[in-house]
Order: structure tokens, then sequence, then C-alpha cells
């Protein structure tokens, strides 16, 4: 048996401008935070193998610091002598932007479908892959046969990809996604497979059956987001996955997973109406009363189409600790009967 750690949508770069043109606490590090620490059990030798599912960045332009920094903390497990494998998801546009720190011969990059060839504690190991596909509902099986993976002669086959699944939910509100265009059909993942393992959806789960409640050939594993991404996630669990995985000769046992948590910070929406606004102390005592690291969306509702907003960004800032991020949202005003 070996063990291996799946992380995915680390998204470095998320709230973290090239050239920031307002002084204001910057979530990029917190990514950046519970991405060194998703590696943590990888730098400590306890596991063989780190695959990660994709969205390594946020955006697809990455400077040349920015892929730096993503790099550097696989790289060094690299040099420790750890394998580490990487599908592009569709943040970074299916590639990932890095044509000489990705050469090193443990840190692997699929560029397209593929196969490679791990023996961890002398395990005969296939991990197939392949860069985000558009249209993946239409194209996985193709996709799949690609890579090669079935082919490969293997105690345990793996496939990681980027990449929505029959039956994963997303949301407060549990949306399903059902097959289509770009989902992949529960019906259309092969035998032969110790487990799928997948990014792009942030919300932790392990899907077992598709919808119409038929078994899936493999559990398909999404270790879910590193940190939360929107306020749709305010609700979710975030961290890593660990796995133990034995050999047969189906393919191979998924034999235990475990979701190592992260510390998110909090996420709180706070509603105000127009006709009820509190002053600037009052407002200042309710956000004190809040996790002084949460980030909060303050939205006011009923502002007549004339009427100003009563706070800017910068005074919501002023009244919050340091240690704060906030927002303000407005919902559309109607139009009044002058405008009409």
């Amino acid at each position: 048996m070996f063990r291996l750690l799946l992380l995915a949508d680390t998204h470095v770069g998320f709230d973290l401008p090239r050239r920031p043109r307002v002084k204001r606490r910057r979530r990029g590090d917190d990514f950046l935070r519970n991405y060194r620490l998703a590696l943590e059990p990888a730098r400590r030798g306890e596991v063989d193998l780190v695959v990660h599912g994709g969205d390594l960045f946020h955006r697809r332009d990455a400077d040349p610091g920015l892929v730096q920094l993503a790099l550097e903390p696989l790289l060094e497990l690299a040099e420790r002598g750890v394998q580490v494998a990487l599908v592009p998801g569709n943040h970074e546009g299916s590639r990932i932007p890095c044509p000489l720190l990705c050469r090193h011969a443990l840190l692997h990059v699929f560029r397209q479908p593929g196969t490679l060839a791990f023996t961890p504690r002398g395990i005969a190991v296939a991990l197939g892959g392949f860069p985000f596909v558009r249209q993946v509902g239409l194209n996985f099986r193709k996709t799949l046969s690609r890579s090669g993976l079935l082919q490969q002669a293997a105690q345990v086959r793996l496939l990681v990809m980027h990449q929505s699944v029959e039956g994963a939910k997303v949301g407060p509100v549990d949306f399903t996604f059902r097959p289509g265009r770009d989902v992949v059909r529960g019906a259309d993942l092969p035998a032969g497979l110790a487990a799928v393992m997948s990014g792009h959806i942030h919300h932790h789960q392990v899907l077992t059956h598709d919808l119409r409640g038929k078994r899936l050939s493999a559990p398909v594993l999404y270790p879910g987001s590193v940190e939360r991404t929107a306020f749709a996630e305010r609700g979710e669990p975030k961290g890593y996955l660990l796995l133990d995985i034995a050999p047969d000769a189906a393919g191979g046992t998924l034999v235990r997973q475990r979701l190592v948590r992260l510390p998110a910070r909090p996420m709180v929406l706070l509603e105000l109406s127009a006709q009820d606004l509190p002053g600037e102390p009052e407002l200042r005592r309710r956000l004190a009363d809040l996790p002084n690291d949460a980030v909060v969306r303050l939205t006011i509702h009923g502002l007549a189409p004339d009427q100003p907003a009563p706070f800017s960004a910068m005074s919501l800032r002023a009244l919050c600790p340091p240690t704060m991020n906030i927002e303000l949202r407005l919902p559309p005003r109607p139009l009044s009967a002058l405008a009409v």
C-alpha cells in the first residue's frame, strides 16, 4: 500500500494584483499559506506521491514572479525526492507557463493526454491525466483513450483531471451537475481504475454513484479548493486529501481517503436596510462583533434611485479591523417614476 496526497484549486494569484492601487488586506496570502500547509505531509516524508488537480494559478497570464512563487513549493518537494504530478486547469487556459522551472525530473506536468509510471514502495502505478478539456462530455472517451492509461500494465491505475462529473454538487443549495457537453457522464468512467481524482469543483466530495443510482466503476474524488474563493463556498470545509491505495488485479483499491482541513477564513453576509441604517459608531460595533479575520459582504437594500451610497469602500475599511476584508454590494435599484 502507498500514500498519495491530492490537492487542487490552489488559485495562486487570487487577489494578488501586480500593482495594487489600494492599500488593504489582500486575500492572496491566504491561498499561498494554505497551499504550503497542504504540502506539509509531503515535506515531512509522509506521502509517496503528490498530485495537483489543476488551477494551480488563478489566471492564465501569470507573470514570472508569480509562476516562481507557485512552483517553488513543488520544486522543493521534487528536490527532496518526492514525485509530483500536475494537470493544468481552466483558469490556466489548460497550460502551465513554466518552460524552464518544470524541467525537474520528478515534477511532471500533463501538457497533453498521457500516462506516467511510478513505483512507490515497489508498486507499479500508472497515473493517467490530461489538461482541462472544453465540452468534455463529448470528448471524454476519446481523450482518455489518447492518454493510454487503460493500456498500461500496472498494479494500480489512477486518473487525474480537472473536470465536472455527473452528480457533483456546488453552492449553498447543492446545485447538481447533470450529464451534458461540459460534464463527464458517470457511465463513461471505465473499469480498471482505483480512483478518479479531479479539481475544478471547489466543494470537497466523493462520488460513488451516478444520478440514476448506479455505482460508478471507480470513486471520483474532489479535494476541493484550499481556500474559499466566493461567498457561495462560505459553509464549505477546505483542505486536501490523503489517500491510501493498495494494488490488486483489478487496477487497485482505494483503501482509505481522509480530508485534512485547512484554516479557511470565515465568510459573513451582513444585510442592512436603507430605511434603518446604523451610523458609523454602531456599524463599527457590529463589525467588531464578527470574527476579526472575517471576509464580509455588506449589502444595503432599499436605496432610492437617486440616493447615494451611504458608505464608500474606503470608509468601510476604516470602520473594520485591519485583519478583516469587507466589500459593499448595492442591489439593482428600481427606476423612479420620473425615469420611466
